[in-house]
């Protein structure tokens, strides 16, 4: 339960301090507040009637990892980022000045079946990880993957990755956009996160938190966490299933752009943000465990009237919070609470002191077995005394944890990634993936989640690389079987004898682990490939695996 650490810009824009100095809102909190006598408990408040529907809204005739993962990406959304990329690779062509030799020239556009290809190798880069892209398609047997080469080459998945655009340029209005600080990305992320809560009804217990995606690129709003193992980067508000870590709801953090429930100075931006996140479970009988950045008499109070329960951690300084628990001190185990209709607030002195505020809990002490290990190997039970409260949150408060804790075994971002858009991109997709495998083993999926993951990648190739296999065994046969005849580079206003890189040579290494540059003269028109007259033209059109 460590208290969640906040930035300077958190500080300044949502006031989190609020702390309450007025004279009449500390008489004011003590008229309302009861002292709990911890001899005498009521029983704990009754939850509200719970209306929904847990489980999927989606009918699956099948059972297929890729049957889940195109509940997200499916082919309306696949199409519109082939459609917005291909339109952004024609306007830089058109833009820009490019030289004959460029790479850009050779640009082909992308369809569906391609972008799907594309997705594959990133989610099977997030599995098989190394620490240059380059690396994927290296010929060193130390670092070779053939399977990926088979699903794209390495220039091909480099220029789609140049040109992945998710909006039209021209179009973009920041006067009118509803989130201009994610202009780049918007559609696809917000079209995605309504297929989040569109296509499961999560179970009662939810829970809120953040999420950091590393970056340290220049960007207005990224945030800086010391205690996050990233530190720096893009901030994510989740609502997450608390037993499945299913990510329901997401708000990407960029400063008072950011679409909030209610824009009125009335509440706190926390409180706000709080809000966002369930605005579709409201009214329904659920109950959202938070920590102290988000916990406030304020907020349970206007979740009491939507008819929604709350607990979690509470910071002292509160407004509305009674004098006791701000100031009073307590010695080990001892534990004070305070009663406002539901609301409960108590105060309990472990090895340091807990705040907890709840809608459904009262002060009750439980007993809580642990296992100890001793010196010599052997192990005992030992009994510690909690809240029940705690024991709650310690249970439901891990759904947003959970589901950092299991992207970050197979990572779709890599740190090299600049463009701020491409990078939450990235984590979108790895997001569909996590959501597809919870969504596989909720309807009654037996595979890990690495398998499940290898399994999507094999499925992609196999239904939506065919295509692109019958192209390249097509060429491979033109370069085998072919007539092919050695002749010089032409000419260029600069070189007279101008001189390329041998495709063949460029796939050795030297002792040093580089990679061999040799320079030719000559070229095989037909393939339009530089290569030695000996012997590497021999080699390029003999031998498949060159």
């Amino acid at each position: 339960m460590d208290s969640e650490e906040y930035s300077e810009s958190d500080s300044s824009y949502e006031d989190i301090s609020d702390e309450s100095d007025s004279d009449e809102d500390t008489l004011d909190a003590a008229r309302n507040w009861c002292r709990i006598d911890q001899e005498n408990l009521a029983p704990p408040p009754q939850r509200f009637p719970f209306s929904g529907n847990p489980g999927l809204n989606t009918r699956m005739d099948g059972s297929s990892p890729i049957e889940f993962f195109c509940i997200f990406f499916d082919d309306d959304i696949v199409g519109y980022i082939a459609s917005e990329t291909n339109r952004y690779a024609e306007d830089f062509i058109e833009k820009n000045d490019l030289t004959p030799s460029s790479r850009v020239q050779k640009w082909k556009d992308v369809d569906s079946s391609e972008i799907r290809v594309f997705l594959g190798i990133i989610i099977l880069q997030g599995i098989v990880q190394k620490p240059l892209q380059k690396w994927y398609w290296s010929q060193r047997p130390l670092l070779s993957t053939p399977y990926l080469k088979q699903l794209m080459s390495e220039k091909r998945f480099s220029i789609i990755m140049k040109f992945l655009h998710f909006t039209n340029n021209e179009t973009i209005d920041l006067e009118t956009h509803p989130q201009p600080g994610l202009r780049k990305v918007y559609e696809v992320y917000d079209a995605i996160n309504r297929k989040f809560k569109s296509s499961y009804v999560p179970e009662r217990d939810v829970s809120v938190d953040e999420s950091l995606l590393l970056y340290k690129g220049r960007l207005g709003c990224k945030q800086y966490l010391p205690k996050k193992r990233a530190r720096f980067g893009i901030k994510f508000y989740q609502l997450c299933e608390s037993s499945s870590g299913y990510i329901w709801n997401s708000l990407i953090y960029t400063g008072k752009d950011m679409p909030l429930w209610n824009e009125s100075p009335k509440y706190k931006s926390t409180t706000n943000i709080v809000m966002t996140l369930l605005e579709d479970l409201i009214d329904k009988g659920y109950c959202v465990t938070l920590d102290n950045f988000y916990t406030s008499p304020e907020l349970a109070e206007l979740l009491l009237s939507h008819r929604t329960d709350v607990y979690g951690t509470l910071r002292p300084n509160r407004i509305g919070v009674p004098e006791e628990i701000k100031k009073g001190t307590l010695k080990k185990g001892e534990i004070i609470g305070f009663q406002k209709g539901k609301i409960c607030v108590m105060k309990y002195m472990d090895k340091k002191p807990i705040c907890i505020l709840s809608t459904v809990h009262n002060t009750v002490i439980v007993e809580q077995d642990k296992k100890r290990k001793k010196t010599h190997g052997k192990s005992e039970r030992i009994v510690s005394k909690k809240p029940q409260a705690i024991i709650d949150y310690n249970l439901t408060m891990g759904g947003v944890d959970k589901a950092d804790q299991c992207l970050s075994y197979y990572p779709t971002v890599r740190n090299q990634q600049k463009k701020y858009y491409l990078k939450i991109f990235r984590q979108i997709l790895n997001q569909s993936v996590w959501n597809s495998f919870v969504l596989y083993k909720k309807n009654g999926g037996t595979m890990s989640h690495l398998d499940f993951r290898l399994q999507l990648v094999e499925e992609v190739a196999k239904i939506y690389g065919e295509s692109k296999h019958s192209s390249q065994n097509t060429t491979s046969s033109d370069r085998l079987n072919g007539r092919h005849f050695p002749s010089h580079i032409q000419p260029t206003q600069k070189k007279k004898a101008p001189t390329k890189i041998c495709i063949v040579c460029s796939q050795k290494f030297n002792e040093k682990g580089q990679r061999v540059r040799k320079e030719s003269r000559y070229q095989c028109a037909q393939c339009n490939v530089t290569l030695c007259v000996t012997p590497c033209f021999e080699k390029y059109h003999t031998v498949e695996n060159f």
